[in-house]
């Protein structure tokens, strides 16, 4: 007979107590939901970030471009969730809480890592009390600022958080990582970064869930166009990049080479 340590059974009616072997099954059923979520993926570059996200289509009465998984907290910062999407919108929420907060408090944009030193923080106390439940939410937060430039972090339902030059998580996530190892992160364009992130998200959807339907999904932060000595040619003197939406006719078009790609079996074309 399998021991209670084993399957959860007696250690799992609550978020503040462990296993005897340490374990918070808790933490780790939340990290099953995100798994079940449509795959998210970040991408770091030399001038940028790219944000890309599976949405997976329950019903074709659903309005194309509704119910949004990839959200703005401040100007420079973007995050996109898998798993539990109303966990995620409160998420969000209270990111945007973080920036708002630090802005009032410093007369600045909060810095990247430490918007997910907050909000990893602020998950990780959900694990603690057993009046509530762990977020079942990843989020991948990615964006720029002044002091380290293209940043990119993933918090997980636990909340510990890691800085990536590539991060994945969600239904898709061994196959887009294993994706993401091949390129030469960060040393890409945040328009390679599109091409290559719709590949691995149509990848990633035909590897785990190709009799489904689903949006592409996809967001930037990169530096504005300019000059400044130090910074590299194009580049303004702030270094500042917006959070918004990769313009339709790029998003149609790395589709396009994501589909011959996919219809090829490989990825030659998106090599040139």
């Amino acid at each position: 007979m399998p021991s209670s340590t084993s399957i959860g059974t007696g250690y799992d009616l609550s978020n503040s107590v462990f296993s005897p072997d340490g374990r918070n099954f808790q933490v780790e059923y939340a990290t099953k939901a995100v798994e079940n979520g449509g795959t998210a993926i970040g991408i770091r570059c030399k001038d940028g970030v790219v944000l890309a996200v599976e949405k997976l289509i329950g019903s074709k009465l659903l309005v194309p471009g509704s119910n949004k998984r990839i959200a703005s907290v401040d100007n420079h910062i973007g995050i996109a969730c898998s798993g539990l999407i109303p966990d995620a919108r409160h998420f969000t929420s209270r990111a945007r809480t973080e920036a708002s907060n630090w802005r009032k408090l410093y007369r600045s944009p909060i810095p990247i890592s430490s918007m997910a030193d907050a909000m990893g923080g602020y998950a990780q106390l959900y694990t603690l009390y057993s009046s509530v439940r762990p977020f079942g939410v990843t989020a991948i937060i990615g964006g720029m600022d002044e002091a380290g430039g293209p940043g990119l972090w993933m918090v997980e339902p636990s909340g510990v958080g890691w800085g990536y030059f590539g991060a994945a998580t969600g239904r898709g996530r061994q196959a887009a990582k294993a994706e993401l190892e091949k390129l030469p992160l960060p040393n890409i364009t945040v328009e390679e970064a599109v091409k290559q992130a719709a590949r691995i998200i149509y990848f990633a959807h035909d590897d785990n869930s190709k009799d489904k339907d689903f949006e592409l999904e996809m967001t930037w932060v990169r530096l504005e166009k300019g000059s400044a000595e130090g910074l590299g040619e194009g580049v303004s003197a702030k270094g500042w990049g917006k959070h918004e939406e990769v313009p339709k006719e790029l998003v149609a078009e790395a589709e396009r080479l994501a589909k011959e790609s996919m219809e090829g079996g490989g990825d030659e074309e998106m090599e040139e």
